[in-house]
């Protein structure tokens, strides 16, 4: 206790910073992801209405199902353009301009959401929610990568969990403020929907009382005496000189080596390792089952016998679960590390997954096995925040320098964003052939990424991104398989040490 509270003290600044990142950063995406399910109906009514006024006929069902379609999936499709232009951006005007920036857009994505109702122009929500989607591929990009630049060793863990802790808070936010009591109306639905132009103004006018972070002013901008001063601003007056030294070592390796984009990250050898890791982190992270569970709750709920006006409140406690949980990995990360928290968390949401295919086939034979289907979605909800949630951003931010970052990270939210378009297109039709069973296709991921993570991912935790990159210059993904084989076979040989 103690510790933590000469923490709070010795590093007030950075929290504080945290703080002003994360109600910009990724609350705002966990907001839009959320908030949009709320005032579905009073959007499709609003469509329709307008239409009507417009041109004096109703549209059909299929078409009003299609433009609120649109609505729903455009945000996804602006969420990876903005992701694409991310890493150029970081580059050449720093996070925190391009964040400054970002805010201003959401306030303008605010403003059509706002006044959609009152202009009387569906089309108006289209545009909002597509600039909403661009600056969650900006933001989401930049919050992560900042928290990590900004942190020293010791916290780096726990700053890079606050990512995630604020994208379930922006997710619990959404759930509150779209229930019926609060702005979930008829009336006040525009309004829910740019309540967050809020948020990002008060970033706008907050962040400019904080600096860059000291790897960029180092490295990119060769800042010396910057980089310093943001040290020593974010961290207080201690001795921050052996972290000096690590990011003067990772500049001295990066003398000869520029800023690199995303097809020479691609191209790298020496990356290659790192870019299966990263890409196998988000698969495996968006193919866990969280998605089949949030889509299972309401039909879950019911078959328990739950009033029907109860189960958004029981939803909305889910999401709180996963908002405290990710509190607790936060704490506990740079303790047990991110290896752990990975193939475990994966491993017991594998264990949990198999129970409740096996309750949910039962359900129907013994009345009882439905609130135990409850129990284990709250418990798969838990052991999802504590372990992989935290643990994957943290391993993404920690294997790459600052050469290559920007850009892995554009490459990983690009398969992120991918995903969520793909799993959103194809996930209905597999829940309609297979059911409850379909849950059996996530545990099977689950298993496998639980394993492959505990053989071939180096533990971060602590480690400078030099200790961690000589680290995976060591690995030889043969050798690990194959020991004895290697020493017979110069052609392995040759092929690991690529690695």
């Amino acid at each position: 206790m103690t510790s933590y509270l000469s923490d709070l003290i010795q590093y007030r600044r950075l929290f504080q910073m945290m703080l002003v990142l994360g109600i910009g950063g990724t609350l705002l995406p966990g907001f839009h992801i959320s908030v949009i399910n709320y005032p579905s109906m009073h959007i499709k009514r609003f469509i329709n209405k307008t239409w009507l006024e417009r041109y004096g006929s109703p549209l059909h069902q299929e078409t009003i199902t299609l433009l609120w379609s649109l609505i729903v999936s455009i945000y996804f499709v602006g969420g990876l353009l903005g992701c694409l232009c991310s890493g150029y951006l970081f580059v050449k005007h720093g996070k925190k301009k391009c964040l400054l920036c970002n805010n201003m857009l959401i306030m303008v994505a605010a403003l059509h959401m706002g006044f959609s109702k009152t202009a009387k122009s569906f089309e108006m929500i289209l545009i909002g929610r597509f600039l909403y989607g661009i600056s969650a591929g900006v933001c989401s990009n930049a919050h992560s990568q900042y928290l990590g630049e900004i942190s020293p060793k010791k916290l780096r863990g726990f700053a890079n969990t606050s990512a995630v802790v604020f994208l379930t808070l922006g997710k619990v936010l959404g759930q509150i403020m779209g229930l019926r009591e609060f702005l979930g109306t008829e009336s006040l639905w525009p309004l829910l929907l740019a309540v967050c132009g809020i948020a990002a103004f008060v970033q706008l006018v907050s962040l400019p009382f904080f600096p860059e972070s000291p790897p960029y002013l180092l490295i990119q901008k060769e800042d010396s005496e910057g980089c310093l001063k943001a040290m020593k601003q974010l961290w207080g007056e201690g001795d921050h000189q052996a972290e000096f030294d690590d990011m003067m070592k990772e500049k001295a390796a990066m003398k000869s080596v520029k800023t690199m984009s995303v097809l020479e990250v691609m191209k790298e050898p020496a990356l290659r390792w790192q870019l299966c890791i990263m890409n196998l982190l988000m698969m495996s992270i968006q193919l866990c089952g969280l998605h089949a569970i949030y889509f299972y709750t309401f039909e879950v709920f019911r078959t328990a016998r739950l009033e029907e006006d109860l189960i958004p409140y029981i939803a909305l406690g889910i999401g709180i679960c996963e908002f405290f949980s990710n509190i607790l990995c936060s704490s506990i990360i740079d303790r047990f590390g991110r290896r752990m928290l990975l193939w475990g968390g994966y491993g017991l949401m594998a264990g949990i997954l198999a129970i409740l295919v096996t309750v949910l086939s039962l359900q129907n034979q013994f009345s009882w096995m439905a609130y135990c289907s409850v129990v284990l979605i709250f418990l798969f909800v838990i052991t999802y925040g504590i372990g992989p949630s935290g643990a994957v951003i943290s391993v993404m931010m920690e294997i790459f320098n600052q050469s290559a970052r920007s850009s892995a990270f554009v490459i990983a939210g690009t398969t992120g964003w991918m995903s969520f378009i793909v799993i959103g297109m194809i996930f209905p039709f597999i829940v309609e052939a297979l059911g409850p069973f379909c849950f059996l296709i996530f545990m099977g991921i689950l298993v496998i990424s639980g394993i492959f993570f505990y053989l071939f991912l180096p533990e971060t935790k602590g480690k400078s991104i030099m200790e961690i990159k000589e680290e995976f210059s060591t690995i030889h993904f043969r050798k690990k398989l194959l020991p004895t084989a290697e020493k017979n076979s110069p052609l392995e040989h040759t092929f690991c040490t690529k690695f």
